[in-house]
Protein backbone atom coordinates (compact mmCIF):
# COMPACT_ATOMS: atom_id res chain seq x y z
CA UNK A 1 0.00 0.00 0.00
CA UNK A 2 1.50 3.31 -0.71
CA UNK A 3 -0.46 6.90 -0.85
CA UNK A 4 0.90 10.27 -2.32
CA UNK A 5 0.95 13.53 -0.01
CA UNK A 6 2.14 16.85 -0.79
CA UNK A 7 3.05 19.43 1.96
CA UNK A 8 5.20 22.91 1.17
CA UNK A 9 8.36 21.90 -0.77
CA UNK A 10 8.05 18.13 -0.46
CA UNK A 11 6.20 15.10 -1.23
CA UNK A 12 5.48 12.06 0.65
CA UNK A 13 4.75 8.31 -0.14
CA UNK A 14 3.34 6.32 2.44
CA UNK A 15 5.07 2.53 2.17
CA UNK A 16 3.39 -0.33 4.21
CA UNK A 17 5.62 -3.83 4.67
CA UNK A 18 4.58 -6.86 5.75
CA UNK A 19 7.83 -8.31 7.84
CA UNK A 20 8.31 -11.54 9.83
CA UNK A 21 8.19 -11.04 13.54
CA UNK A 22 10.68 -13.50 14.10
CA UNK A 23 13.34 -13.17 11.12
CA UNK A 24 14.94 -16.49 12.41
CA UNK A 25 11.19 -17.99 11.37
CA UNK A 26 9.93 -16.20 8.49
CA UNK A 27 7.43 -19.21 7.62
CA UNK A 28 5.93 -17.70 11.51
CA UNK A 29 3.52 -14.56 13.14
CA UNK A 30 3.97 -10.90 10.66
CA UNK A 31 3.62 -7.66 11.76
CA UNK A 32 3.38 -4.68 9.35
CA UNK A 33 6.38 -2.02 9.27
CA UNK A 34 5.76 1.95 8.36
CA UNK A 35 8.02 4.46 6.22
CA UNK A 36 7.48 7.61 4.87
CA UNK A 37 9.18 8.13 1.81
CA UNK A 38 9.81 11.89 1.07
CA UNK A 39 11.07 14.07 -2.03
CA UNK A 40 11.91 17.64 -2.25
CA UNK A 41 9.04 18.91 -4.93
CA UNK A 42 9.84 18.92 -8.23
CA UNK A 43 12.02 16.27 -7.72
CA UNK A 44 9.72 13.42 -7.50
CA UNK A 45 11.12 11.60 -10.80
CA UNK A 46 14.60 12.21 -10.31
CA UNK A 47 16.88 9.47 -9.90
CA UNK A 48 18.81 10.16 -6.21
CA UNK A 49 20.35 8.05 -4.00
CA UNK A 50 18.15 6.87 -0.52
CA UNK A 51 19.03 8.11 2.77
CA UNK A 52 16.60 5.91 5.50
CA UNK A 53 16.28 8.01 8.85
CA UNK A 54 16.63 5.62 12.03
CA UNK A 55 15.56 7.51 15.20
CA UNK A 56 16.32 7.59 18.65
CA UNK A 57 14.74 5.67 21.20
CA UNK A 58 14.31 3.01 21.64
CA UNK A 59 10.83 3.12 20.75
CA UNK A 60 10.56 6.39 19.47
CA UNK A 61 8.83 6.91 15.89
CA UNK A 62 10.27 8.40 13.18
CA UNK A 63 9.79 12.91 12.85
CA UNK A 64 6.59 13.64 11.21
CA UNK A 65 7.39 16.29 8.35
CA UNK A 66 5.22 19.56 8.16
CA UNK A 67 7.40 21.01 5.18
CA UNK A 68 11.13 21.35 4.05
CA UNK A 69 13.17 22.38 7.18
CA UNK A 70 15.61 21.24 9.70
CA UNK A 71 17.99 17.96 9.20
CA UNK A 72 15.49 16.77 6.28
CA UNK A 73 15.89 20.11 4.63
CA UNK A 74 19.62 19.64 4.49
CA UNK A 75 19.15 15.79 3.36
CA UNK A 76 16.50 16.80 0.31
CA UNK A 77 19.25 18.79 -1.36
CA UNK A 78 20.61 14.95 -2.37
CA UNK A 79 18.46 12.52 -1.27
CA UNK A 80 15.36 10.15 -1.41
CA UNK A 81 14.70 9.66 2.17
CA UNK A 82 12.89 7.10 4.15
CA UNK A 83 11.45 7.78 7.55
CA UNK A 84 11.19 4.53 9.27
CA UNK A 85 8.78 3.71 12.12
CA UNK A 86 11.13 1.43 13.74
CA UNK A 87 8.71 -2.06 14.19
CA UNK A 88 6.09 -1.11 17.65
CA UNK A 89 6.13 2.48 17.22
CA UNK A 90 4.21 5.20 15.25
CA UNK A 91 1.98 3.45 12.07
CA UNK A 92 4.00 0.26 12.51
CA UNK A 93 1.93 -2.24 14.18
CA UNK A 94 2.04 -1.22 17.19
CA UNK A 95 2.99 -2.40 21.18
CA UNK A 96 1.84 -0.90 23.51
CA UNK A 97 -0.59 -1.59 27.06
CA UNK A 98 -4.07 -2.17 24.31
CA UNK A 99 -2.60 -4.21 21.98
CA UNK A 100 -0.31 -6.78 23.99
CA UNK A 101 -3.36 -7.13 26.47
CA UNK A 102 -4.37 -9.18 23.37
CA UNK A 103 -1.04 -11.61 23.61
CA UNK A 104 -1.72 -13.57 26.56
CA UNK A 105 -0.02 -13.19 30.14
CA UNK A 106 3.35 -11.67 30.73
CA UNK A 107 5.60 -14.24 29.87
CA UNK A 108 4.05 -14.19 26.27
CA UNK A 109 4.54 -10.72 25.73
CA UNK A 110 7.82 -10.80 26.65
CA UNK A 111 8.44 -13.23 24.54
CA UNK A 112 7.01 -11.02 21.82
CA UNK A 113 8.95 -7.91 22.81
CA UNK A 114 12.10 -9.77 22.34
CA UNK A 115 12.20 -9.37 18.68
CA UNK A 116 12.16 -5.92 19.38
CA UNK A 117 15.71 -4.74 18.82
CA UNK A 118 18.09 -3.37 16.77
CA UNK A 119 18.84 -6.95 15.11
CA UNK A 120 15.08 -7.08 14.28
CA UNK A 121 15.22 -3.33 13.28
CA UNK A 122 17.81 -3.81 10.56
CA UNK A 123 16.49 -7.59 9.04
CA UNK A 124 13.35 -5.24 8.89
CA UNK A 125 15.20 -2.84 7.06
CA UNK A 126 16.72 -5.09 4.79
CA UNK A 127 13.27 -6.52 3.76
CA UNK A 128 12.28 -3.41 2.86
CA UNK A 129 15.35 -2.36 1.00
CA UNK A 130 15.20 -4.91 -1.70
CA UNK A 131 11.38 -4.23 -2.07
CA UNK A 132 12.09 -0.86 -2.96
CA UNK A 133 15.89 -1.19 -4.56
CA UNK A 134 16.02 -4.43 -5.75
CA UNK A 135 18.42 -7.65 -4.70
CA UNK A 136 21.54 -5.39 -5.21
CA UNK A 137 20.46 -1.78 -3.98
CA UNK A 138 22.80 0.20 -1.51
CA UNK A 139 21.20 3.07 0.11
CA UNK A 140 22.77 5.54 2.98
CA UNK A 141 21.56 5.72 6.67
CA UNK A 142 21.37 8.42 9.17
CA UNK A 143 21.12 6.87 12.95
CA UNK A 144 20.37 9.34 15.83
CA UNK A 145 21.14 8.49 19.21
CA UNK A 146 19.64 4.53 19.07
CA UNK A 147 19.26 4.80 15.74
CA UNK A 148 23.25 5.21 15.48
CA UNK A 149 23.22 1.87 17.83
CA UNK A 150 20.75 0.58 15.08
CA UNK A 151 23.71 1.63 12.28
CA UNK A 152 26.37 -0.06 14.10
CA UNK A 153 24.17 -3.48 13.84
CA UNK A 154 23.31 -3.03 10.38
CA UNK A 155 27.30 -2.68 9.75
CA UNK A 156 27.48 -6.13 11.24
CA UNK A 157 24.46 -7.67 9.45
CA UNK A 158 24.78 -6.33 6.14
CA UNK A 159 27.11 -3.96 5.40
CA UNK A 160 27.29 -4.99 1.66
CA UNK A 161 24.30 -3.05 1.19
CA UNK A 162 25.30 0.12 2.95
CA UNK A 163 26.82 2.65 0.55
CA UNK A 164 27.62 5.79 3.68
CA UNK A 165 26.38 6.21 7.41
CA UNK A 166 25.98 9.26 9.02
CA UNK A 167 25.72 9.08 13.03
CA UNK A 168 24.60 12.03 15.28
CA UNK A 169 25.04 11.21 18.99
CA UNK A 170 24.78 7.31 18.79
CA UNK A 171 28.04 5.58 18.54
CA UNK A 172 27.06 2.80 21.47
CA UNK A 173 29.95 1.33 23.61
CA UNK A 174 30.43 -2.04 21.17
CA UNK A 175 31.45 -4.17 24.84
CA UNK A 176 29.87 -2.31 27.25
CA UNK A 177 27.31 -3.77 30.14
CA UNK A 178 24.65 -1.98 31.13
CA UNK A 179 26.26 -1.29 34.13
CA UNK A 180 29.41 -0.12 32.64
CA UNK A 181 26.68 2.40 30.57
CA UNK A 182 25.21 3.65 33.87
CA UNK A 183 28.70 3.62 35.98
CA UNK A 184 29.54 6.39 33.50
CA UNK A 185 25.90 8.10 33.08
CA UNK A 186 25.49 8.86 36.43
CA UNK A 187 28.55 11.39 36.89
CA UNK A 188 27.82 12.87 33.51
CA UNK A 189 23.96 13.76 34.51
CA UNK A 190 25.14 15.25 37.71
CA UNK A 191 27.49 17.89 35.63
CA UNK A 192 24.54 18.73 33.72
CA UNK A 193 22.49 19.44 37.27
CA UNK A 194 25.67 21.60 38.06
CA UNK A 195 25.35 23.61 34.70
CA UNK A 196 21.29 24.04 35.37
CA UNK A 197 21.88 25.22 39.06
CA UNK A 198 24.98 27.48 37.89
CA UNK A 199 22.69 28.83 35.18
CA UNK A 200 19.29 28.87 37.40
CA UNK A 201 20.68 29.51 40.80
CA UNK A 202 17.04 29.88 42.02
CA UNK A 203 16.42 26.71 41.07
CA UNK A 204 17.95 25.44 43.50
CA UNK A 205 15.43 26.05 45.73
CA UNK A 206 12.82 25.63 43.64
CA UNK A 207 13.81 21.95 43.51
CA UNK A 208 14.50 21.33 47.07
CA UNK A 209 11.08 22.94 48.20
CA UNK A 210 8.71 20.52 45.69
CA UNK A 211 10.87 17.51 46.57
CA UNK A 212 10.66 17.83 50.29
CA UNK A 213 6.89 18.56 49.48
CA UNK A 214 6.58 15.41 47.48
CA UNK A 215 8.13 13.25 50.16
CA UNK A 216 5.23 13.99 52.72
CA UNK A 217 2.66 13.78 50.19
CA UNK A 218 2.75 12.35 46.39
CA UNK A 219 0.82 14.45 44.09
CA UNK A 220 -2.00 12.90 41.48
CA UNK A 221 -0.76 13.74 38.00
CA UNK A 222 -3.32 14.39 35.45
CA UNK A 223 -3.90 10.94 34.25
CA UNK A 224 -3.82 9.47 37.26
CA UNK A 225 0.08 8.52 37.76
CA UNK A 226 1.53 9.30 40.53
CA UNK A 227 4.47 11.86 40.92
CA UNK A 228 6.54 10.48 43.44
CA UNK A 229 9.54 12.41 44.37
CA UNK A 230 11.69 9.94 42.30
CA UNK A 231 9.52 10.62 39.27
CA UNK A 232 9.91 14.63 39.97
CA UNK A 233 13.76 13.89 39.88
CA UNK A 234 13.41 11.68 36.52
CA UNK A 235 12.64 15.45 35.05
CA UNK A 236 16.40 15.90 34.67
CA UNK A 237 15.72 14.04 31.10
CA UNK A 238 15.56 17.43 30.02
CA UNK A 239 19.13 18.18 30.62
CA UNK A 240 20.35 16.43 27.72
CA UNK A 241 18.38 18.40 24.98
CA UNK A 242 19.98 21.94 23.95
CA UNK A 243 16.62 23.85 25.36
CA UNK A 244 16.13 21.74 28.07
CA UNK A 245 17.50 23.49 30.99
CA UNK A 246 15.26 26.37 29.88
CA UNK A 247 12.27 24.40 29.29
CA UNK A 248 12.91 22.99 32.89
CA UNK A 249 13.50 26.40 34.94
CA UNK A 250 10.15 27.22 33.28
CA UNK A 251 8.34 24.51 34.51
CA UNK A 252 9.64 25.16 37.96
CA UNK A 253 8.66 28.74 37.38
CA UNK A 254 5.00 27.77 37.49
CA UNK A 255 4.90 25.07 40.08
CA UNK A 256 2.88 26.56 43.20
CA UNK A 257 -0.42 27.86 43.45
CA UNK A 258 -2.79 29.49 46.22
CA UNK A 259 -5.42 26.89 46.87
CA UNK A 260 -8.03 26.82 49.55
CA UNK A 261 -5.67 25.46 52.24
CA UNK A 262 -2.35 27.10 51.34
CA UNK A 263 0.39 26.45 48.60
CA UNK A 264 -0.53 23.20 46.40
CA UNK A 265 1.35 22.00 43.16
CA UNK A 266 -0.52 23.68 39.97
CA UNK A 267 -2.54 22.23 37.76
CA UNK A 268 -0.02 23.75 35.00
CA UNK A 269 3.04 22.39 36.62
CA UNK A 270 1.31 18.91 37.26
CA UNK A 271 0.60 18.60 33.60
CA UNK A 272 3.57 19.95 32.19
CA UNK A 273 5.65 17.28 34.81
CA UNK A 274 3.38 14.50 33.17
CA UNK A 275 3.91 15.86 30.01
CA UNK A 276 7.40 15.09 30.30
CA UNK A 277 7.14 11.82 32.47
CA UNK A 278 4.63 9.79 30.62
CA UNK A 279 5.50 6.76 28.30
CA UNK A 280 1.86 6.65 26.87
CA UNK A 281 3.05 7.89 23.39
CA UNK A 282 6.52 5.62 23.54
CA UNK A 283 6.23 2.88 26.20
CA UNK A 284 9.10 0.86 24.48
CA UNK A 285 11.35 3.16 25.88
CA UNK A 286 10.68 2.22 29.30
CA UNK A 287 10.25 -1.61 28.12
CA UNK A 288 13.27 -2.05 26.15
CA UNK A 289 15.63 0.53 27.71
CA UNK A 290 18.23 -1.68 29.14
CA UNK A 291 17.65 -4.51 26.30
CA UNK A 292 19.48 -2.42 24.00
CA UNK A 293 22.90 -3.10 26.45
CA UNK A 294 22.41 -6.64 26.56
CA UNK A 295 24.38 -9.12 24.65
CA UNK A 296 25.08 -12.63 25.82
CA UNK A 297 29.09 -12.05 25.34
CA UNK A 298 29.27 -9.07 26.63
CA UNK A 299 27.62 -10.17 30.17
CA UNK A 300 25.84 -13.21 30.29
CA UNK A 301 23.86 -12.01 33.11
CA UNK A 302 20.87 -10.55 33.14
CA UNK A 303 20.70 -6.26 32.94
CA UNK A 304 18.27 -6.58 35.85
CA UNK A 305 17.56 -3.06 36.14
CA UNK A 306 20.44 -1.59 36.15
CA UNK A 307 20.28 1.78 36.33
CA UNK A 308 18.61 1.20 39.41
CA UNK A 309 20.59 -1.23 41.09
CA UNK A 310 23.86 1.35 39.88
CA UNK A 311 22.31 4.43 41.23
CA UNK A 312 22.78 2.89 44.64
CA UNK A 313 26.84 3.74 44.02
CA UNK A 314 26.06 7.47 43.58
CA UNK A 315 24.44 8.71 46.73
CA UNK A 316 24.15 12.27 45.66
CA UNK A 317 21.10 11.38 43.73
CA UNK A 318 19.13 10.58 47.48
CA UNK A 319 17.01 13.04 47.48
CA UNK A 320 16.17 12.18 51.53
CA UNK A 321 19.74 12.82 51.99
CA UNK A 322 20.23 16.02 50.05
CA UNK A 323 17.16 17.24 51.89
CA UNK A 324 18.89 16.57 55.54
CA UNK A 325 21.67 19.06 54.17
CA UNK A 326 21.34 22.28 52.34
CA UNK A 327 22.62 21.22 48.71
CA UNK A 328 20.93 20.54 46.16
CA UNK A 329 18.55 18.00 44.76
CA UNK A 330 19.96 16.36 42.14
CA UNK A 331 17.70 15.40 39.12
CA UNK A 332 18.13 11.90 37.16
CA UNK A 333 18.28 11.43 33.32
CA UNK A 334 17.40 8.78 30.87
CA UNK A 335 17.56 5.96 33.52
CA UNK A 336 14.34 3.30 33.58
CA UNK A 337 13.60 2.54 36.88
CA UNK A 338 11.33 -0.44 38.01
CA UNK A 339 9.15 1.58 40.13
CA UNK A 340 7.82 3.63 36.98
CA UNK A 341 6.11 0.52 36.08
CA UNK A 342 3.76 1.53 38.95
CA UNK A 343 3.66 5.20 38.80
CA UNK A 344 2.81 5.44 35.48
CA UNK A 345 -0.41 3.99 34.35
CA UNK A 346 0.91 3.32 30.72
CA UNK A 347 3.51 1.17 32.21
CA UNK A 348 1.35 -0.49 34.83
CA UNK A 349 0.27 -3.45 32.75
CA UNK A 350 3.56 -3.70 31.18
CA UNK A 351 5.12 -4.40 34.61
CA UNK A 352 5.35 -8.52 34.41
CA UNK A 353 6.92 -8.20 30.81
CA UNK A 354 9.29 -5.72 31.75
CA UNK A 355 10.34 -7.58 34.67
CA UNK A 356 10.84 -11.12 32.47
CA UNK A 357 12.92 -8.79 29.88
CA UNK A 358 15.07 -7.47 32.95
CA UNK A 359 15.49 -10.98 33.94
CA UNK A 360 16.69 -12.35 30.51
CA UNK A 361 20.27 -13.71 30.34
CA UNK A 362 20.36 -14.95 26.42
CA UNK A 363 19.87 -11.66 24.69
CA UNK A 364 22.04 -12.52 21.03
CA UNK A 365 24.97 -10.13 20.41
CA UNK A 366 24.16 -6.91 18.60
CA UNK A 367 28.04 -6.08 16.94
CA UNK A 368 30.13 -8.41 15.40
CA UNK A 369 33.60 -6.90 16.17
CA UNK A 370 35.02 -8.84 13.10
CA UNK A 371 33.09 -7.38 10.89
CA UNK A 372 33.41 -3.71 11.92
CA UNK A 373 37.17 -3.67 12.55
CA UNK A 374 37.32 -4.77 8.66
CA UNK A 375 34.61 -2.38 7.95
CA UNK A 376 35.10 -0.57 4.26
CA UNK A 377 31.34 1.33 4.33
CA UNK A 378 32.16 5.43 4.97
CA UNK A 379 31.16 6.11 8.50
CA UNK A 380 30.57 9.51 9.94
CA UNK A 381 29.88 10.81 13.05
CA UNK A 382 29.27 13.44 15.38
CA UNK A 383 30.31 13.49 18.70
CA UNK A 384 29.25 15.96 21.06
CA UNK A 385 31.76 16.61 23.77
CA UNK A 386 29.42 15.77 27.01
CA UNK A 387 26.71 14.50 25.68
CA UNK A 388 24.80 12.91 28.37
CA UNK A 389 22.93 10.39 26.80
CA UNK A 390 25.85 8.79 25.14
CA UNK A 391 29.23 8.35 26.50
CA UNK A 392 31.50 10.58 24.72
CA UNK A 393 34.35 8.15 26.07
CA UNK A 394 32.32 4.80 24.53
CA UNK A 395 32.03 6.74 21.46
CA UNK A 396 35.63 7.31 20.64
CA UNK A 397 36.55 4.12 21.69
CA UNK A 398 34.20 2.54 19.12
CA UNK A 399 35.02 5.03 16.61
CA UNK A 400 38.57 3.67 16.69
CA UNK A 401 37.41 0.28 16.67
CA UNK A 402 34.94 0.17 13.52
CA UNK A 403 37.53 0.40 10.47
CA UNK A 404 36.52 4.03 8.24
CA UNK A 405 34.68 5.91 11.11
CA UNK A 406 35.45 9.48 10.84
CA UNK A 407 34.68 11.71 13.99
CA UNK A 408 33.52 15.38 14.15
CA UNK A 409 33.81 16.42 18.25
CA UNK A 410 31.60 19.10 19.24
CA UNK A 411 30.84 21.28 22.25
CA UNK A 412 28.32 23.16 20.29
CA UNK A 413 25.14 21.15 20.59
CA UNK A 414 23.24 18.34 23.06
CA UNK A 415 22.56 15.10 21.61
CA UNK A 416 19.81 16.01 20.31
CA UNK A 417 21.90 18.64 17.35
CA UNK A 418 20.65 17.48 14.54
CA UNK A 419 17.22 18.40 15.34
CA UNK A 420 18.31 21.83 17.07
CA UNK A 421 20.52 22.82 14.81
CA UNK A 422 18.62 23.15 11.64
CA UNK A 423 20.80 22.00 8.80
CA UNK A 424 23.82 22.32 10.41
CA UNK A 425 25.09 18.97 12.19
CA UNK A 426 24.18 16.90 8.94
CA UNK A 427 25.57 19.35 6.70
CA UNK A 428 28.77 19.07 8.40
CA UNK A 429 29.27 14.69 7.80
CA UNK A 430 28.28 15.18 4.31
CA UNK A 431 30.43 17.81 3.83
CA UNK A 432 33.21 15.21 5.81
CA UNK A 433 31.43 12.77 3.55
CA UNK A 434 32.22 14.55 0.64
CA UNK A 435 36.20 15.45 0.72
CA UNK A 436 35.12 19.22 1.61
CA UNK A 437 35.88 18.87 5.22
Amino acid sequence: MSSLSRLPGIVTTDHVFRVPLDHGAPGGETIEVYAREVVAAGREHDELPWLVYLQGGPGGKANRPTGRDGWLDRALDDYRVLLLDQRGTGRSTPANRQTLARRGDARQQAEYLAHFRADSIVRDAELIRRQLLGADGRWSLLGQSFGGFCTLTYLSLAPEHLREAFVTGGLAGLRRSADEVYRAAYPRVARKNAGHYARFPQDVAAVRRIAAHLVEEPATLPDGGTLTVRAFQALGILLGGGSGSGVLHYLLEEAWVEGADGPELSDTFLAGAQSHLSFAQNPLYAVLHESIYGQRSVDPGATDWSAERVRAEFPEFDAAAALAGDGPVLLTGEMIHPWMFETDPALRPLRGAAQLLAERTDWPDLYDLSRLVANEVPVYAAVYHDDMYVDTAHSLETADAVARTRVWVTNEWEHDGVRTSGRTVLDRLIRMARGEV
